[in-house]
């Protein structure tokens, strides 16, 4: 019995959801697991905050699972939610990821229907009472997509506001990390990834398989002066892999969980107590409405 946690997953064995999943009001803050009414009390606790922790289902390597990104974008919500009470939406893995087709397990949705999915989900939050949705990213191939997504709110007015999570440096930890790591390319399913994940639940991390491809820059658009190409990624990094990772490091991964974890709820306890976006929103299209001022 000693050694069943290694054989389980780590969602339910995670020490934050086994320690800290329901608060002093005994409410879960997994979505997923509130009852209707418990719901109801749910959105008053968390001030209407909502965190969706947006993964994708991709290779990672050869020695992640496919879902590493949600693994690590929910453990980061779970922990800051342990800390700061919000709803956290359940797992999310629509969004960007055209670049990873050519590799086995990719799950690649639409353009149409990424933006939907996520356009509708935040408006069936704000119908349920969530009214302030953190966007908490764990797919750096969204990153473009979600910041674009978040100035089109400007395009219509919403009765919703929707932030993206973007860490900050942790002026605590940021020594001791930088101490612990050692790779000198660290990308996608690179050391942190790979901490990260190692953290989680060592055996989503398959140490003889980490040595199998390499992650190293192939450099194959180099002399390309001047210019973007969508293509760049599968230019440099064929393998769909991006490190010179040798070991994972479970302090390491350890610290840069619990250093987001702390930033998003920094945000989560400011969103709760300030309006100041819903003002300024409101203001923007009042003015947007008549901008000549006659």
């Amino acid at each position: 019995m000693k050694n069943l946690k290694v054989f389980l997953p780590a969602l339910f064995f995670s020490a934050v959801l086994i320690a800290q999943q329901t608060n002093q009001a005994n409410l879960p803050f997994k979505m997923e697991d509130l009852s209707s009414p418990k719901f109801a009390k749910a959105v008053t606790l968390s001030g209407g905050v909502c965190i969706i922790p947006l993964g994708i289902i991709e290779k990672h390597g050869p020695h992640l699972p496919l879902g590493t990104d949600l693994y690590e974008a929910r453990e980061i919500a779970f922990t800051a939610a342990a800390k700061e009470y919000a709803v956290v939406f359940p797992p999310y893995y629509v969004g960007q990821i055209f670049e990873a087709k050519h590799q086995p397990g990719a799950i690649a949705y639409s353009t149409e229907l990424m933006w939907k999915m996520l356009e509708e989900t935040c408006a069936e939050l704000s119908r349920n009472g969530l009214k302030k949705i953190i966007l908490l990213n764990g797919h750096g191939g969204n990153t473009s997509f979600l910041q674009y997504f978040c100035q089109a709110q400007l395009a219509k007015q919403q009765d919703y506001i929707v932030v993206l999570f973007q860490p900050g440096t942790d002026q605590v930890n940021a020594a001791e990390i930088k101490s612990l790591k050692k790779a000198n390319l660290d990308g996608h399913a690179g050391e942190e990834e790979t901490s990260m994940m190692y953290f989680i639940n060592p055996v989503f991390v398959d140490q003889d398989a980490l040595k199998n491809e390499s992650g190293l820059d192939q450099a194959r658009l180099s002399k390309l002066p001047f210019a973007y190409t969508g293509i760049w990624w599968y230019a440099r990094y064929p393998n769909h892999f991006a490190s010179d990772i040798d070991t994972p490091n479970k302090r390491l991964g350890e610290l840069l969980i619990g250093s987001d974890a702390g930033q998003v709820a920094e945000l989560v306890r400011f969103l709760k107590k300030d309006n100041t976006i819903q003002q300024l929103q409101e203001e923007f299209f009042k003015r947007a409405g008549n901008p000549v001022g006659k």
